[in-house]
């Protein structure tokens, strides 16, 4: 039996003291909140405070988990060869605890943005999604399945 792949990731929704949301940009995607793959060994917490800062050179304090996703899309990667395995994001709210907004090889941009107009800068159907979980959050957990590809669909949307 083959054992399954599935790459574990984490997104950080960084607010400030003064209702502010960190956002960076990509070269593929647009304006995100920050996040990225957990490394081999590297627990999430961990992976999230690198990202974050790796990202947009702010330093975080990870505050609670707001919600679980599953992206189970069966597509090929940005080279159209390789298979890009089931994922499986944790997003949660951080608190910015020092560093200095910059960018990195990920990213050509980081910018603080009103809370209420950050999906006025988000365009990635998936990304916008988890961030609307975060605006409905009421100290319930969210899970969310969904595909990216060839649209985005959400398959099921519920509290845990």
């Amino acid at each position: 039996m083959a054992m399954p792949t599935h790459i574990a990731a984490t997104g950080g929704i960084v607010e400030n003291e003064h209702g502010e949301i960190l956002l960076v940009k990509t070269h593929n995607q647009g304006w995100v909140f920050p996040g990225g793959q957990v490394e081999v060994g590297e627990n999430l917490i961990d992976a999230l405070c690198r990202e974050v800062k790796e990202e947009s050179g702010i330093d975080v304090e990870v505050s609670y988990l707001i919600g679980v996703y599953s992206n189970t899309a069966i597509y090929k990667w940005y080279d159209g060869v390789t298979d890009v395995p089931t994922k499986v994001m944790f997003d949660f709210v951080c608190k910015p605890i020092g560093g200095e907004l910059a960018t990195s090889e990920e990213t050509t941009d980081s910018k603080w943005v009103p809370r209420e107009n950050v999906l006025d800068y988000i365009e990635t159907p998936p990304i916008r999604a988890r961030y609307q979980a975060y605006l409905d959050f009421d100290g319930k957990t969210k899970y969310m399945e969904y595909v990216t590809r060839p649209d985005f669909v959400v398959k099921l949307n519920r509290t845990i």
